[in-house]
């Protein structure tokens, strides 16, 4: 039997007391989990880019955006209004100051709406903005929409856009009558005359047809955006009559094979940064995909080493992109809102070799709880990554 002094039997009875303790009596309080914000005892170097190294082209952005909703109008409504949720007066001075060259703006809307965006951005400051079209889905009813939509495509380039975006809205939203019925699927035989009216106009398309993998799962305990997805339960597409990711994902890589002369730009890292493996695959056997980073350094920064050897590999086809929307849109996100803090942390991740920093402006975590470190890209690969790849897709000197 051991033997202990009195110090040891009294150190044994202090502990023993201190289990048996009552929740009520404890010192601790309970904490509700988005009450936590913990601070790190880490002590690592710190940086703060001002400036990008090099002229940037911001390939994803959001300065207007359509007013009608889908299904609105009943015909072609969509996006023949826009909300200007940006003043370009005030999205320059942040330009200048972070060394962005150009901002592309995805969602310039059709017709009139587009009319309206092309004068208030891109008319009035030439080379600082581009505005991308949309497809008119209010229209897909129509017998003759496969016409109708390639036509709508020639008329907007002729109006000044210089590509065409595809939301999620094709793949989760967009039903056979529009907004009832089953869904439409992304390779649906009726879009094939966009995508090679796009291919002969010279047009590259910016597709984002999914989401996080976590938007497929459960929200539970097992979730690792719960808090996201509690706070916006409306981005969960489980269950229901939605199509897996990988549905999704199989029938728009449908999309690049059958279309090899349409450049596509597969937004947010192709929908799969959580997975690099499966985007270099389809990188390796779709040589006209490229993907952009916006609003994907979070995910991309939590695996550095693989992230590096991806962007080495790849460094000719992607695009530096923020997914940036000029507040207040009502629901927009830190990762998302248009700020000088916004590009530092990107130009972070990009330049330097910090460890274990925040993905986004405060209030973090907007996706999940964790940190990122920086990837310290060469000057040769942030040099193309900023501007050049994205330059060539535009076919800007």
């Amino acid at each position: 039997m051991t033997k202990w002094n009195r110090r040891e039997w009294l150190a044994f009875v202090a502990a023993v007391g201190a289990c048996r303790q009552r929740p009520e009596e404890r010192t601790t309080t309970a904490l509700a989990l988005e009450e936590f914000e913990p601070n790190s005892s880490l002590r690592v170097p710190e940086s703060t880019v001002e400036r990008a190294m090099f002229p940037v082209i911001d390939f994803h952005c959001h300065t207007t955006w359509s007013a009608v909703p889908l299904g609105a109008d009943g015909g072609e409504g969509f996006g023949e209004r826009v909300d200007f949720l940006g003043n370009p007066e005030e999205l320059l001075a942040v330009m200048e100051r972070k060394n962005v060259e150009l901002m592309v703006n995805l969602t310039g809307g059709v017709g009139d709406g587009l009319e309206q965006t092309l004068e208030r951005f891109d008319r009035a400051h030439p080379g600082r903005f581009l505005s991308f079209t949309e497809p008119s889905w209010n229209a897909v009813e129509r017998d003759d929409f496969p016409q109708f939509q390639a036509e709508q495509l020639e008329r907007s380039q002729k109006l000044g856009a210089n590509g065409l975006k595809l939301t999620k809205t094709l793949g989760l939203y967009l039903r056979e009558r529009v907004t009832t019925g089953p869904l439409i699927a992304v390779d649906d035989p009726r879009f094939d005359p966009m995508w090679e009216t796009a291919a002969g106009l010279g047009l590259p398309i910016a597709i984002h047809v999914s989401d996080p993998d976590a938007f497929f799962l459960p929200t539970d305990r097992h979730n690792e955006r719960y808090e996201e997805l509690s706070n916006h339960p409306d981005w969960s597409f489980y269950g229901q009559d939605f199509p897996t990711k990988a549905e999704l994902l199989e029938a728009r890589n449908r999309v690049f094979e059958r279309h090899p002369s349409t450049q596509f730009v597969a937004l947010h890292v192709g929908n799969h940064s959580e997975d690099l493996d499966d985007v270099a695959s389809w990188l390796d056997r779709f040589p006209n995909m490229n993907v952009e980073i916006g609003a994907r350094i979070g995910e991309l920064g939590r695996q550095p080493r693989r992230a590096k050897r991806f962007f080495d590999s790849y460094q000719d086809r992607i695009l530096f992109g923020t997914d940036a929307i000029p507040p207040p849109l009502g629901n927009e996100t830190p990762q998302q809102i248009f700020s000088d803090e916004l590009y530092e942390i990107y130009y972070r991740f990009l330049e330097t070799e910090d460890e274990y920093f925040d993905y986004a402006p405060a209030p973090v975590p907007p996706q999940g709880r964790w940190r990122i470190d920086g990837l310290g890209l060469s000057e040769s690969i942030l040099k193309k990554v900023y501007r050049d790849n994205a330059a060539r897709l535009l076919e800007i000197i």
